[in-house]
Protein backbone atom coordinates (compact mmCIF):
# COMPACT_ATOMS: atom_id res chain seq x y z
CA UNK A 1 0.00 0.00 0.00
CA UNK A 2 1.39 3.34 -1.19
CA UNK A 3 0.47 6.35 1.14
CA UNK A 4 3.48 8.66 -0.02
CA UNK A 5 5.84 9.01 -2.90
CA UNK A 6 6.17 10.48 -6.43
CA UNK A 7 3.03 10.27 -8.27
CA UNK A 8 1.05 11.17 -4.95
CA UNK A 9 -0.88 9.19 -2.85
CA UNK A 10 -3.38 7.14 -4.87
CA UNK A 11 -5.21 6.11 -1.98
CA UNK A 12 -5.79 9.54 -0.92
CA UNK A 13 -6.55 10.64 -4.30
CA UNK A 14 -9.36 8.11 -4.31
CA UNK A 15 -10.69 9.06 -1.59
CA UNK A 16 -10.68 12.59 -2.22
CA UNK A 17 -12.53 12.41 -5.33
CA UNK A 18 -15.30 9.31 -4.11
CA UNK A 19 -15.13 10.41 -0.15
CA UNK A 20 -17.02 13.28 -0.65
CA UNK A 21 -20.91 13.84 -0.03
CA UNK A 22 -22.29 13.21 -3.27
CA UNK A 23 -19.73 11.42 -5.65
CA UNK A 24 -20.94 7.49 -4.46
CA UNK A 25 -24.62 8.32 -4.27
CA UNK A 26 -23.91 9.74 -7.97
CA UNK A 27 -22.31 6.32 -9.09
CA UNK A 28 -25.11 4.08 -7.48
CA UNK A 29 -27.64 6.34 -9.36
CA UNK A 30 -25.54 5.72 -12.79
CA UNK A 31 -25.36 2.06 -11.74
CA UNK A 32 -28.73 0.75 -13.43
CA UNK A 33 -28.39 3.19 -16.52
CA UNK A 34 -27.33 6.16 -18.54
CA UNK A 35 -29.60 9.45 -16.69
CA UNK A 36 -29.63 12.51 -17.98
CA UNK A 37 -29.08 15.77 -15.43
CA UNK A 38 -32.84 16.37 -13.98
CA UNK A 39 -33.45 12.62 -13.69
CA UNK A 40 -30.23 12.11 -11.89
CA UNK A 41 -31.23 15.48 -9.86
CA UNK A 42 -34.39 13.80 -8.63
CA UNK A 43 -32.67 10.34 -7.94
CA UNK A 44 -30.31 11.71 -5.56
CA UNK A 45 -32.94 14.25 -4.07
CA UNK A 46 -31.00 16.34 -2.05
CA UNK A 47 -28.52 17.73 -3.98
CA UNK A 48 -28.65 21.26 -5.57
CA UNK A 49 -27.83 21.45 -9.08
CA UNK A 50 -24.43 23.21 -8.25
CA UNK A 51 -23.25 20.63 -6.63
CA UNK A 52 -24.29 18.01 -8.95
CA UNK A 53 -22.49 19.56 -11.83
CA UNK A 54 -19.58 19.71 -9.70
CA UNK A 55 -19.66 15.83 -8.83
CA UNK A 56 -20.47 15.09 -12.51
CA UNK A 57 -17.42 17.02 -13.93
CA UNK A 58 -14.93 15.86 -11.22
CA UNK A 59 -16.42 12.18 -12.34
CA UNK A 60 -15.95 13.06 -15.40
CA UNK A 61 -12.59 14.44 -14.92
CA UNK A 62 -10.99 11.34 -13.30
CA UNK A 63 -12.53 8.95 -15.99
CA UNK A 64 -15.51 7.77 -13.52
CA UNK A 65 -18.54 9.03 -15.81
CA UNK A 66 -18.50 9.72 -19.57
CA UNK A 67 -21.30 12.70 -20.54
CA UNK A 68 -22.75 12.38 -24.30
CA UNK A 69 -24.05 16.04 -25.48
CA UNK A 70 -26.58 15.79 -28.28
CA UNK A 71 -27.22 18.45 -31.03
CA UNK A 72 -30.31 18.78 -30.44
CA UNK A 73 -32.75 21.60 -29.56
CA UNK A 74 -32.63 22.08 -26.85
CA UNK A 75 -29.51 19.96 -25.92
CA UNK A 76 -29.96 16.82 -24.43
CA UNK A 77 -27.25 15.90 -22.28
CA UNK A 78 -26.91 12.14 -20.69
CA UNK A 79 -24.15 10.58 -18.04
CA UNK A 80 -23.34 7.17 -18.09
CA UNK A 81 -20.80 5.39 -16.15
CA UNK A 82 -17.62 4.45 -17.98
CA UNK A 83 -15.81 1.11 -17.47
CA UNK A 84 -13.50 2.78 -14.94
CA UNK A 85 -17.17 4.00 -13.35
CA UNK A 86 -17.99 0.15 -13.13
CA UNK A 87 -14.93 -1.75 -11.77
CA UNK A 88 -15.82 0.67 -9.00
CA UNK A 89 -18.82 -0.97 -8.25
CA UNK A 90 -18.23 -3.76 -6.54
CA UNK A 91 -15.67 -1.84 -3.84
CA UNK A 92 -18.28 0.53 -3.12
CA UNK A 93 -21.31 -2.25 -2.96
CA UNK A 94 -18.82 -3.71 -0.02
CA UNK A 95 -18.32 -0.08 1.57
CA UNK A 96 -21.93 0.42 1.19
CA UNK A 97 -22.39 -2.96 3.26
CA UNK A 98 -20.29 -2.42 5.77
CA UNK A 99 -21.68 0.96 6.34
CA UNK A 100 -24.93 -0.68 6.66
CA UNK A 101 -23.92 -3.44 9.14
CA UNK A 102 -22.07 -1.15 11.31
CA UNK A 103 -24.35 1.79 11.28
CA UNK A 104 -25.37 0.97 14.65
CA UNK A 105 -22.25 0.86 16.51
CA UNK A 106 -21.03 3.82 15.07
CA UNK A 107 -24.28 5.86 16.20
CA UNK A 108 -23.36 4.13 19.41
CA UNK A 109 -20.00 5.23 19.69
CA UNK A 110 -20.61 8.55 19.00
CA UNK A 111 -23.29 8.65 21.56
CA UNK A 112 -20.69 7.18 24.31
CA UNK A 113 -18.37 9.61 23.56
CA UNK A 114 -21.00 12.69 23.79
CA UNK A 115 -21.76 11.45 27.24
CA UNK A 116 -18.27 11.40 28.52
CA UNK A 117 -18.42 14.83 27.52
CA UNK A 118 -16.28 14.61 24.57
CA UNK A 119 -18.74 16.84 22.48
Amino acid sequence: MTLTGEGGCPIREVLDRIGDQWSLLVLAALEPETLRFNLLLRRIGDVSKQMLSRTLRRLEEDGFVARTVYAEVPPRVEYRLTDLGRSFLEPMRGLIRWADRHQPEVEAARAAYRARGQD
